[in-house]
């Protein structure tokens, strides 16, 4: 404001009071300005360098150091201030200041060109800086010169605000405007005497904004794209390699990729508190388990199958452990109970889970009760196989050491909404219909569940990425991985008549046969909920697949299962008939399941018939019950008196031939699987009488002297090795944790619906220690017999076709989920592709080697790229890449933001509109019309990959901020996303809630134990922290208290009962939970069309 009276200014910052404006006013007339302050920022020099450009000088002198940092140390002792304040300590605190000045100012041309004009400045005389060195100023003096003594000499102004943004604009400053000359020539005379004794930064200035800013102008292509992989590896390029340092095994192989993958699974533990060890079968993932274990602090417990803590079995995790000098505690997953004890008793810090696929499922106990054991726990789950089509497959999983309302994976921290979008996207119509959208959808969850997700909590490698970035490791090692050889076909003959009853046998039972004897239910007059309707519709279609399973298996486990059916039949229609009632089980379809795969028929009978049996009179049902009833045992005697005629067994006959005849199959160990019991029990009998005593059985129920055999006569490993079998027939109990190397050859005596089968299987002889150059697979096919070899595919081919189309919707079944073509799968099982790894292309262990063959082979230009700053920026010509939803029709713009943990990429085009409007910044269909587009890590990548040579080109800097802009709103938009923040609860956490709740409420004179433990156990509903079958077990026993619902003691007992106290502790990972994390942007590249 002005007074009057007096030749006194004060100005303030506010409304029509900005000190800029006002040095802005008094510049137009002046000839030299000069400023001391404590504190300069080129956002200050921003705000009035246009009204300087008629200055003839201007002097800049810094006071107090150069930062608040520095400024503390400088004030602890006046004798400390004079030693720490020679001249090199200026420049370097100076240096500094201006890195982090220019980092963090303000990404605008004008912003650019006001620092490029301070460069200007400083390089012809016109500007110099200085700082004072030896006395602490914390002084704000700005001294204006005019021009030919224009009204007098000049002005000052003086008082608290710095020459930077915050005080010439933002910040309520105190400043005076001094008119009198006296004044005027006081300060002047002042400035010129600290001037003298100050130090020279001019040099510095440009020195450090030319080569450590982003206005450094000479980053090439191929140096950005080396920075670009260096800040995505920094922290896998920054662990220290001592992984070998601990005590390993004589002999033992010092793999790279497995020591890389502890280092990695060590980091990623302690920063999410589990780890998915999940390298393809074969490599080794027990010894990086093992080695990653002498890498914690804390007792370990692991959890494996029981073949696998077998100290008989050489490859077990207690021999493994033993042979790396670690002390754990192994426990069957079959034993949960045993570990929930083990685990009350001692302090585990690390649980190791093996096959960790098996526990996919929440709703069951044995979930509930590793979800207490992993509770506050290091989680480390190895599995090969930890997702399979549906994404609630790996949530599971996940929440064993995450919370997953509240997580701290960077960019989405409600994983139970991700994960349950994703779910949403299948279609819910019959998946047979739908094949090619099925698919489609799966793969883009897959895509989107590995960049969002699984890139943080995973360590995935497979066989071919080893062979191709290891190599010379590998080669070190004398280790080369077999070759796989393409999938021969066995095809087995039928003649004119087999061939016509099995054909008229698949259609009869996926066409005729009604299973109404397993779906009674859904002929009572009354009706059924539509969950109880497609339970017995379930169990309908999984005794159908079972019936062609048989079918494809072998003629006598498929006689065998007609009989059984015809007798269940029987005896159903007897009961029926002879007593007006009968007993009906409408549960256990799970435990069903489990029986039809291990061929145990008798306890499929006594579940149907007795287990929780509910009795229905013959008046409940509709007359077509008894009508369907008898039309499929015609059926099946009917099948039952054509399959009497074959007397022979062309596939059983085909095998034998060719183990005999076959130079691969009679010189080579092998391995026959076939998911049928029985039919695994006929071939040992019918190949022992032909072969004299070959072949060795295993399946579920063998004893455990079986499997000791199994590993005498298959395991390389084994020390005390036997002979005495050529062949082993096994179920696929044996598809899992069991090595077999000693055998090269794969049989699959039953066709593998689910191709991923064969990945398994292989994997039991394709491991890292193999002794064999080569891996044979065979897969029999069912033909009519032809003249030619190619008319014999192409029956088979039609015949694999009818298996899935006649069966429509219910193939998925079959295939257990995996979709599949009916016209490819057999294309699949005779390909080479399927068996090579299932995930096709690069991945970033392409880069990752690029980076560290840069940090290993040349330190220097390593160095180089580590100290490129941030926001780096360089030109080329756009790639000529194919990038879905996005052409390069003008010149565009990639950014790579980072914020803590979390980096992602934005790529815009330029257009004509305006950068800002109130449409989401991204779009997934058109990165056109003023829309980014956000690319994964891979194709980022590809678009920044350049070569050494590559040129720089220039860019249009109005182009280049606009659309930095525009993937700036694009990154600040995705942090805000719909996964960014938690969301609610519904379904029974929020019944659950809303009970407890309730229940809190309305006792007013609740203990406060009570209270603490009620609020303690809503936020774990609301967080979803306690698996959904303790949940569902709460309501149920809480219902059960009717008008005693409000009484707390009853329910206390209740949730003391239900709820173990793990359930109501923290995960390792909601500590590192943070916020407020700075946001950068890392460097963007211009893509020129």
């Amino acid at each position: 404001m002005e007074n009057n009276n007096s030749d006194i200014t004060f100005i303030t910052n506010e409304e029509g009071q900005k000190l800029r404006d006002r040095f802005n006013d008094l510049i137009k007339h002046c000839q030299a300005f000069y400023s001391l302050s404590g504190y300069f920022y080129l956002s200050g020099f921003h705000q009035i360098y246009k009204s300087l450009d008629h200055v003839d000088k201007v002097k800049i002198l810094i006071g107090i150091g150069t930062d608040k940092k520095t400024f503390n140390v400088i004030d602890k002792s006046e004798s400390e201030m004079v030693e720490f304040h020679s001249d090199s300590a200026i420049k370097d605190e100076s240096e500094q200041l201006v890195l982090e000045d220019i980092e963090n100012s303000e990404d605008s041309k004008e912003i650019e060109l006001s620092i490029k004009k301070f460069l200007e400045w400083i390089q012809n005389g016109k500007l110099e800086i200085k700082a004072y060195p030896s006395k602490k100023i914390h002084s704000k003096l700005y001294i204006f010169t005019f021009i030919n003594n224009y009204i007098d000499k000049g002005r000052v102004i003086t008082g608290s605000s710095n020459l930077t943004q915050a005080g010439l604009v933002d910040n309520l400053e105190f400043n005076v405007e001094l008119k009198n000359r006296s004044d005027y020539e006081f300060a002047l005379n002042k400035f010129n005497e600290l001037w003298q004794q100050a130090v020279d930064l001019n040099e510095n200035f440009v020195l450090n904004i030319n080569h450590k800013t982003w206005l450094k102008d000479d980053i090439t292509p191929y140096e950005l794209y080396l920075k670009f992989l260096y800040e995505y590896f920094k922290d896998e390029l920054n662990v220290s390699s001592e992984v070998f340092n601990n005590y390993v095994p004589q002999d033992f192989k010092k793999f790279k990729y497995q020591e890389q993958a502890v280092l990695n699974a060590k980091r990623i533990l302690n920063e999410y508190g589990g780890v998915f060890l999940s390298d393809v079968v074969g490599l080794g993932k027990t010894y990086i388990a093992a080695m990653l274990a002498g890498q914690l602090d804390g007792r370990t417990m692991v959890l494996a199958p029981p073949s696998l803590i077998n100290r008989n079995n050489p490859g077990s995790w207690s021999n493994v452990f033993h042979d790396f000098n670690i002390p754990a505690d192994f426990i069957s997953i079959g034993n949960l109970d045993e570990a929930k004890r083990v685990s009350k008793n001692r302090d585990f810090k690390n649980i190791i889970i093996d096959e960790a696929h098996r526990f996919r499922n929440e709703n069951t106990i044995s979930y509930e009760k590793l979800a207490e054991i992993c509770r506050g726990k290091r989680v480390i789950l190895v599995t090969a196989t930890p997702f399979n089509n549906s994404p609630k497959d790996l949530l599971s999983l996940i929440k064993l050491f995450q919370n997953v309302k509240n997580s701290n994976i960077p960019g989405t921290k409600d994983l139970d909404s991700f994960f349950n979008n994703l779910e949403k996207k299948l279609p819910k119509i019959e998946r047979q219909n739908n094949v090619k959208e099925y698919i489609q959808i799966i793969q883009s969850n897959a895509t989107e569940i590995r960049n969002k997700v699984l890139k943080y909590i995973m360590i995935r490698r497979t066989r071919s990425e080893i062979e191709k970035y290891y190599a010379d490791d590998l080669k070190k090692n004398n280790i080369k991985f077999p070759e796989i050889e393409k999938p021969q076909p066995l095809y087995y003959l039928l003649n004119d008549d087999e061939d016509k009853i099995f054909d008229d046998t698949l259609r009869e039972i996926t066409q005729n046969f009604k299973y109404a004897r397993y779906t009674p239910l859904l002929y009572l007059k009354e009706g059924l909920t539509d969950i109880k309707a497609q339970s017995q519709k379930n169990m309908g279609s999984f005794m159908k697949i079972l019936l062609v399973k048989r079918l494809e298996s072998s003629f006598y486990a498929f006689k065998q299962t007609i009989d059984r059916f015809i007798k269940s039949y029987e005896n159903f229609i007897k009961a029926f008939n002879n007593n007006g009632n009968v007993f009906i089980s409408k549960k256990h379809i799970k435990k069903i399941l489990e029986y039809v795969d291990s061929d145990n028929y008798d306890e499929i009978n006594k579940i149907l018939e007795e287990g929780d049996a509910e009795q229905y009179s013959i008046n409940e049902f509709s007359s077509d019950f008894l009508n369907d009833l008898n039309n499929d045992l015609q059926i099946l005697k009917k099948i039952k008196y054509n399959w009497s005629k074959i007397n022979r067994d062309p596939k059983l006959d085909t095998l034998i031939e060719n183990i005999i005849k076959n130079d691969i199959l009679k010189n080579n160990k092998i391995i026959l699987f076939t998911e049928s019991k029985e039919t695994a029990e006929y071939l040992a009998e019918n190949i022992n009488n032909k072969l004299n005593s070959k072949a060795l059985l295993f399946h579920g129920n063998s004893p455990e002297n079986i499997k000791d055999e199994v590993i005498k006569n298959f395991d390389a490993n084994q020390k005390d090795k036997k002979d005495d079998y050529q062949i082993l027939i096994s179920t696929d109990v044996l598809s899992e944790g069991v090595n077999l190397h000693r055998a090269n050859v794969v049989i699959n005596y039953d066709i593998p619906w689910n191709p991923t089968k064969l990945i398994q299987r292989i994997g039991r002889i394709n491991r890292v220690d193999t002794p064999f150059d080569k891996i044979y697979t065979f897969n029999f096919f069912p033909t009519k017999q032809a003249e030619k070899e190619i008319n014999l595919e192409a029956i088979a081919r039609s015949k694999i076709e009818a298996f899935l189309t006649l069966l429509g919707g219910d193939s998925s079944i079959l295939t257990e989920g995996e979709p599949v073509y009916s016209h490819e799968l057999f294309d699949k099982l005779t390909s080479k592709d399927i068996l090579i790894d299932n995930e096709q292309g690069d991945n970033e262990l392409k880069y990752l080697k690029v980076i560290e063959d840069i940090m290993k082979n040349h330190p220097d230009l390593f160095d180089k790229i580590k100290k490129l700053p941030k926001k780096a920026r360089s030109a080329k010509k756009a790639p000529n890449i194919n990038i879905d939803n996005f052409e390069f029709s003008d010149d565009a713009l990639l950014t790579f933001f980072r914020k803590d943990k979390l980096m992602k990429f934005f790529i815009t085009n330029i257009n004509n509109e305006s950068p800002i409007n109130n449409e989401s910044p991204i779009n997934n269909k058109s990165p056109i019309n003023n829309k980014s587009l956000e690319l994964d890590f891979m194709t980022s990548a590809s678009i920044l990959e350049s070569q050494q040579n590559e040129p720089k080109l220039s860019l249009n800097l109005d182009k280049y901020y606009a659309m930095l802009h525009k993937n700036k709103s694009a990154f600040d938009f995705d942090e805000h996303d719909e996964y960014s923040t938690s969301k609610g609860i519904s379904g029974n956490y929020y019944k659950l809630f809303r009970i407890i709740k309730t229940i809190r409420d309305k006792n007013e004179q609740i203990p406060n134990e009570y209270a603490s433990d009620l609020s303690n156990l809503l936020y774990k509903i609301l967080e979803k922290a306690i698996p959904s079958k303790t949940v569902y077990k709460l309501l149920k026993e809480l219902n059960k208290l009717g008008n005693n619902i409000f009484d707390l003691t009853q329910v206390m007992n209740i949730l003391k009962s239900n709820i173990d106290d793990n359930l109501l502790q923290s995960h390792l990972s909601e500590k590192k939970v943070q916020g407020n994390e700075k946001k950068e942007i890392i460097l963007s590249v211009y893509l020129k069309k």
